[in-house]
């Protein structure tokens, strides 16, 4: 009886947690809000609050998205000091980029 209760359970577990993880554009929307937000608009219709920094949304215009990656991978840098170097890990690049692709 217990063997059957906790089966069922693991299951169930089983079956939720690809609904709790927050998909690969949600983590990549809430990395741009929380690093890339100040300078860029980071949706599909606000203007950036730094008057310089492109709108992420019109970044697929200047570069294939997926060429982003590398850069990404081994630090963005603009040559202008209001753009902090950015190095993130591959997890980070696939879901940045999940999103930035829905933005296109």
């Amino acid at each position: 009886m217990l063997e059957g209760t906790l089966r069922h359970g693991l299951i169930g577990l089983l079956l939720m947690t690809p609904a709790l993880a927050a998909p690969s554009e949600q983590r990549g929307k809430a990395f741009a809000r929380a690093n890339c937000a100040r300078c860029h608009a980071i949706d599909r219709a606000s203007n950036s609050p730094l008057k310089v920094a492109p709108p992420l949304r019109a970044l697929h215009q200047r570069y294939p998205i997926e060429s982003l990656g590398e850069a990404l991978a081994e630090g963005i840098n603009t040559g202008h000091a209001d753009m902090p170097a950015f190095e993130l890990s591959p997890d980070q690049i696939h879901d940045l980029l999940s999103y930035l692709k829905t933005l296109e």
